[in-house]
């Protein structure tokens, strides 16, 4: 049955259809009824009532398989659309989900309240209006004059204020209600207002009342000065005498080599499906590839998304402890996906997707041009020899290399992550985090780095500036389907032996191979041993007898947390000790610090399911995977940091019966895969 359902999967993606996609994101026609729908239900009759997160409620994955098993549109029956829901009303966190599959007669199927931990994103205009309560707070007014600085330069950023049980300040006993600490900088001259901290002031705002509760001035430092701060290209100062580079443009005289459908998107090999979410931002979801020696469509990915990008900071003081972000529970990645620019995000052959999201009210919120694609000509290679053996011939063979990328861009407060999805015709994918944007910065007495003689947990990067340590971990859910359903993962251990064999050499290594059985079996720090991490398909294998799987490639950044186990920022994300962690398919196992990330206590989240110790052995599984970065900060990153990136790849192992680019067209043939062009003014 699990044949059938995979060959209709590649005609469910390039069929006609009149309904939407069982995964495309809700409408905005789909968002304003479920605002209706749940405005009008007698379930939630508190006002005011503010939504929190509405996204789609997928239908489970066996529903959407057995949906693929009609062969055309019109015999194919339309799943329910349905939106999960997440609204504040009464001081209480609601979750109802609502049956928009007719727009015009939406309704509320189920509704709960949240009694637990942890409480829902913070909306946009919550955070607004919380910003612009410190220019009428009396205290606040009386710090920023004893500064020295004008009030019309000031601005303030909410953030969250983390969990730390009993052992938090005073202004943390009222972590039970829902809270936020505001902190506060100067902009004046720059736009980098980061840069110039009120360093000493914190304010504590409970969010359903919309009032401060609680204020401090503890300590005094200078105010960093805007001069060098400055990022935009009107202000660093003329003439530009930077590196420059020659000016090039990608031509594709036949156009684009991809075509986009709606959500779905098809290019050389690959096929797949492009979905938002306010929490997770880009989805991708039924990525498959075309076996040019088989003929088939198989398999690769059900549906995939960043869980969360985890970003504590080192520093233990009053001001700073509590910095500990969960940037897609707290704050929502989609919700700060600005729209790309053109020829600068992305090249100008891109294609650009829009995305919709609801608003505090619940209306539909346009992101314009929120999601980039395009096709990279890097001048890579694709594969290539060389043979000098023959001696009256020398024989080369090159391919070149092209990927298509999705990108997009969240700016979420200072820091700036670009998260790219490559393909790859070698049937590869590519995940690489970069990042780039303004640092965290602290005001301090200290102005040359000889006058530091302690910890100062972090690094001086301008007089009066110092830019704090802190990592970066950033978690992507991957529910595969490797040439179907019922996936295994397997641990390649390289192992060393000695030499018995009787030759001079002493030793040499081996594979051991470990299938792991349940959950805790495949929780593997990738740093720990040497192995090739795996999944593959028991079921399926290749005409000479292996498994056909993917191999999980780590890239560059590798980090795994150093916290102690009983901190609290570690306990509310725990699953940063390693950095690769695999549990059975469930539809509600999506974020990895749990539904609930603002406050929460890590009670729920991908550590706390993992305990269950499930077997994950020949079932529907997902592999969850950790970038992760130790930051120490250094002058070149200030004041806007250079792009750095890291990431990993899943990579075909033992997938195809042979390499399938090997009858890729060499370059050169008919026409050349891409040209570069010099605009020097030549016009020949």
């Amino acid at each position: 049955m699990l044949t059938l359902i995979f060959a209709a999967l590649s005609i469910l993606t390039t069929a006609a259809s009149t309904h939407p996609h069982p995964l495309d994101p809700l409408s905005p026609a789909e968002l304003t009824a479920v605002r209706e729908a749940v405005l009008a239900s007698p379930l939630v009759p508190a006002r005011p009532l503010t939504f929190h997160y509405v996204g789609l409620d997928e239908p489970d994955k066996t529903d959407v398989l057995s949906y693929a098993e009609a062969h055309s549109s019109t015999s194919r029956a339309a799943l329910p659309r349905r939106a999960f829901v997440i609204a504040r009303a009464g001081g209480q966190s609601h979750e109802l989900r609502v049956d928009v599959t007719d727009t015009t007669a939406a309704s509320v199927l189920s509704h709960a309240v949240h009694h637990g931990s942890g409480f829902p994103i913070l909306t946009l205009d919550e955070q607004f209006a919380a910003v612009a309560l410190p220019p009428r707070h009396a205290p606040f007014v009386e710090s920023v004059r004893r500064r020295g600085v004008d009030m019309d330069d000031v601005l303030c950023a909410v953030f969250p204020v983390g969990w730390f049980g009993d052992a938090g300040h005073s202004e943390d006993k009222v972590q039970q209600r829902r809270v936020v600490k505001l902190l506060c900088f100067v902009a004046g001259a720059t736009a980098n207002f980061y840069a110039r901290p009120l360093e000493g002031v914190t304010l504590v705002v409970d969010l359903d009342r919309m009032a401060i509760v609680g204020y401090r001035d503890r300590v005094m430092y200078p105010v960093p000065k805007a001069e060098g701060t400055d990022y935009r290209a009107g202000k660093v100062g003329a003439p530009y005498t930077g590196p420059t580079a020659a000016p090039g443009v990608v031509l594709q005289p036949e156009g684009r080599g991809f075509h986009i459908d709606g959500h779905f998107v098809r290019w050389a090999n690959w096929e797949f499906h492009v979905g938002f979410d306010m929490r997770a931002g880009t989805v991708i979801s039924l990525a498959s590839i075309h076996d040019a020696e088989t003929g088939a469509r198989r398999r690769v990915l059900y549906r995939g998304f960043v869980s969360e990008v985890f970003v504590p900071y080192m520093d233990p003081a009053e001001e700073w402890y509590y910095r500990t972000f969960l940037d897609a529970g707290e704050y929502g990645l989609g919700l700060w996906a600005f729209p790309l620019q053109p020829g600068a995000d992305c090249p100008a052959n891109a294609a650009y997707l829009d995305g919709y999201y609801a608003g505090q009210d619940g209306k539909p919120v346009e992101n314009k041009n929120m999601i980039c694609v395009f096709e990279r000509y890097a001048g890579d290679v694709a594969w290539r020899h060389t043979e000098a053996g023959f001696p009256d011939r020398l024989i080369t063979e090159v391919r070149t290399d092209v990927s298509l990328v999705v990108r997009m861009v969240v700016s979420c407060g200072n820091y700036d992550y670009i998260l790219d999805w490559e393909f790859k015709t070698s049937g590869s994918i590519k995940f690489v985090v970069s990042l780039t944007g303004l640092l965290e910065v602290k005001g301090t007495d200290y102005t040359h780095a000889d006058q530091i003689r302690q910890d100062a947990h972090g690094t001086l990067v301008a007089e009066n500036t110092l830019a704090v340590y802190h990592d970066h971990y950033v978690t992507y859910h991957l529910d595969l389907d490797v040439d179907g359903t019922n996936n295994s993962f397997v641990k390649n251990i390289i192992t060393t032996r000695r030499n018995t064999a009787g030759t001079p050499r002493k030793s040499y290594w081996t594979v051991r191979r470990e299938v792991a059985e349940t959950e805790a079996d495949a929780q593997v720090d990738v740093n720990a041993a040497p192995a090739d991490l795996l999944i593959v398909n028991p079921n399926k294998r290749t005409r000479i007898g292996n498994e056909v799987g993917y191999r999980v490639v780590p890239g560059g950044a590798t980090a795994a947390s150093v916290l102690d186990d009983d901190d609290y920022p570690q306990r509310r994300a725990s699953y940063s000790k390693k950095q690769v962690w695999v549990t059975p398919y469930s539809k509600d196992e999506k974020w990895a610090p749990g539904l609930y990330a603002d406050q929460s206590t890590g009670n729920d989240g991908l550590a706390a399911w993992s305990r269950k110790d499930r077997g994950i052995r020949k079932e529907y599984i997902v592999l969850w995977y950790t970038v992760g970065i130790h930051h120490i900060p250094y002058q070149d990153d200030f004041p806007v940091m250079p792009t750095v990136s890291g990431g990993f790849e899943l990579r075909p192992a033992n997938f195809f019966e042979r390499n399938p680019l090997l009858k890729m067209r060499p370059p050169g043939r008919d026409h050349p895969p891409f040209l570069n062009c010099s605009c020097a003014g030549d016009s020949s």
